[in-house]
């Protein structure tokens, strides 16, 4: 049986959120502005030294929540499915992305990750045999330069480590994303228990990265209780959730814009919780930014191809 979300698109196909499924984007760029908060919850609630650990936390407490709660476990071939995407949308890109951290200024790290939409829009071609959308691509362009314009300052540096782990960062979850659409859901498995193998997976692929860079665990205050449990259930398990929901029943290339949202939330919450301001090029990165993920919205004419 064929799921809904791995039916090929018709030559010929509108592309975009249909007007009935807007709720459903809406909810799904709920996840992207929940990870927005890592930033100001990880430097002002969890204690420093440890992004691993807070990474590992994120993923896989909520995974094995989940589990318990579904008690639904892949059958068949999705054992290694929901092992692979568990790695590629969870595992893979967390050390990545604090090894970037480490090595180049926040808002560059930021700007490369915004890549994604981009690398999306190409691997649909390949993977889900879709047309190349020049709007996609202009769009995505528009949206990565709006996020750099946000959050990217005069004195920003570059370091050629750090930039392979941003875009592979972003590559690895942009192939995830990707292969999620492309193999859809299990129909016996809901939202939630999809989100739960995913989670538990990426959590186990972490487990021992975590042990072997940072050693043990930091001790924990009620502060940095609050932060993990933010980080677990709603930076998780929550968003997780509504994550994989949208992503297998909204187009790809929708879903993939909405992650321009993350950095978008972390600068303004640096703006109202640290005080940070926004001048003339900042608004107008913000603008360009928004642009994109309405645009990345609405629908477009594609062909499949083969």
């Amino acid at each position: 049986m064929t799921s809904p979300a791995t039916q090929r698109v018709p030559a010929g196909t509108v592309s975009g959120v249909p007007r009935g499924h807007l709720p459903r984007a809406v909810l799904t760029a709920l996840t992207p502005m929940a990870w927005g908060t890592t930033y100001i919850v990880t430097t002002e609630l969890l204690p420093p030294g440890h992004p691993l650990f807070a990474g590992l936390l994120r993923a896989l407490p909520g995974g094995l929540i989940a589990l318990a709660l579904t008690r639904a476990l892949p059958r068949r071939g999705w054992w290694g499915r929901a092992a692979v995407l568990g790695v590629l949308n969870i595992g893979l890109p967390f050390p990545l992305l604090f090894l970037a951290a480490e090595r180049l200024p926040g808002g560059v790290a930021a700007t490369l990750a915004a890549a994604q939409p981009l690398i999306i829009a190409l691997l649909a071609v390949a993977v889900l045999r879709e047309a190349l959308s020049a709007w996609r691509l202009v769009w995505g362009l528009i949206g990565m330069a709006g996020v750099g314009l946000v959050v990217i300052g005069p004195s920003a540096a570059f370091d050629d480590v750090g930039i392979v782990a941003a875009l592979g960062s972003a590559a690895s979850m942009a192939l995830g994303i990707t292969l999620t659409k492309r193999w859809g859901r299990p129909p016996e498995a809901g939202p939630t228990a999809f989100a739960g193998w995913q989670l538990t997976a990426g959590g186990l692929f972490l487990l021992p990265i975590t042990f072997l860079a940072e050693g043990a665990p930091p001790a924990i205050d009620l502060t940095a209780a609050l932060g993990y449990l933010w980080m677990g259930l709603v930076g998780g398990l929550i968003s997780y959730v509504l994550w994989f929901r949208g992503i297998t029943t909204l187009p790809v290339t929708s879903v993939a814009v909405l992650v321009l949202l993350s950095p978008l939330v972390a600068a303004v919450l640096g703006a109202v919780v640290l005080g940070q301001t926004f001048g003339p090029v900042q608004l107008l990165g913000f603008g360009l930014a928004l642009a994109a993920i309405v645009a990345g919205q609405l629908p477009t004419l594609t062909r499949s191809r083969g």
